[in-house]
């Protein structure tokens, strides 16, 4: 087994999106406003749970966490997204590298768990109405999200130890603008298969099975809707789950195309522009594809807006 300590490699060049300067101002200028909508929307929907007793139901709370894992995936790659933009020389040393790396897997992983308990949710909401309270209860909405915490960080771990353990002695520029895992496999010296297969393996776990249960329980909803006589109650049901399939299918996505593809030695400009829809537009979009579709968050969110405004 390789020791962490065989790298040679003190630092790694990032390309970035692109090498225009000009290019590269409109980018800081588009990403930075993109990063603060994300910060400011995710911020007031936390908020907006904090200071609304209504809202202190097992849906919402679920979606506190998932602003919560929005807000540090967020941070821990566009602030320094936008650094390398302005650098002539875009490096980071071996050890940021890394940590970047876990640093973002970790809320990445865990959100994957979390959308598809927030599928199970919705599920129960429709099929037990009455009883979705006691199913639902807190302590079962806890545990459930120290499950996705849990599972988020042995995956994570697990991913960065086997990329720790490979040997980098060479090649030093990542074809990305952010540590990436699997543009930082290409560049080990060593054959990479079991690494693979590791990272290959927790995304079965963290993004086929969610995937899995995910259809499962909107089968079931489907199925429960389908029992519902009126036009209205039909319509209802359907709305409480629009929010979340809509975030289900641009998170999923993108992460199943970049993570459950055949790997290739050659790394292409699409995993870049891929790569900005996982991790910088669903977490911005996240707070508005709720607040706009929900009521009770749109009303929580103007009474909030209205205090900061108005002492």
């Amino acid at each position: 087994m390789e020791k962490w300590n065989e790298s040679s490699v003190a630092e790694f060049l990032l390309t970035g999106l692109s090498e225009d300067p000009h290019v590269q101002v409109y980018l800081v200028m588009l990403f930075l406003v993109l990063y603060m909508t994300t910060l400011v929307g995710n911020t007031i929907l936390i908020t907006a749970y904090a200071t609304e007793q209504r809202l202190h139901t097992p849906m919402y709370f679920f979606l506190v966490n998932l602003s919560f894992l929005d807000i540090c995936y967020s941070t821990v790659i566009q602030p320094n997204m936008l650094v390398q933009f302005l650098s002539v020389r875009k490096s980071m040393s071996f050890s940021a590298c890394v940590c970047q790396m876990f640093a973002y897997m970790l809320p990445g992983c865990t959100e994957c768990v979390l959308l598809a308990l927030m599928g199970y949710d919705r599920y129960v909401a429709i099929s037990f109405p009455l009883r979705y309270n006691i199913i639902m209860s807190k302590p079962v909405c806890i545990t459930m999200a120290s499950c996705c915490w849990i599972s988020g960080s042995a995956m994570s771990v697990l991913d960065t130890v086997v990329i720790l353990l490979l040997p980098f002695c060479g090649r030093n520029v990542i074809d990305h603008f952010f540590c990436e895992a699997t543009a930082l496999l290409k560049l080990a010296c060593a054959d990479t298969f079991i690494t693979e297969m590791v990272i290959f393996g927790t995304g079965v776990y963290g993004l086929l099975m969610p995937t899995f249960i995910i259809i499962l329980s909107y089968v079931r909803i489907l199925i429960a809707i389908m029992g519902i006589r009126t036009a209205a109650g039909r319509y209802k049901a359907f709305s409480t789950c629009a929010s979340h399939l809509i975030v289900v299918f641009m998170f999923y996505g993108t992460t199943i195309f970049m993570y459950m593809k055949p790997s290739s030695k050659k790394s292409g400009y699409l995993d870049k522009i891929v790569s900005v829809f996982y991790t910088v537009i669903p977490p911005m979009l996240n707070p508005l594809i709720y607040s706009l579709r929900n009521k009770d968050v749109k009303m929580a969110m103007q009474k909030i807006t209205r205090t900061q405004l108005i002492p």
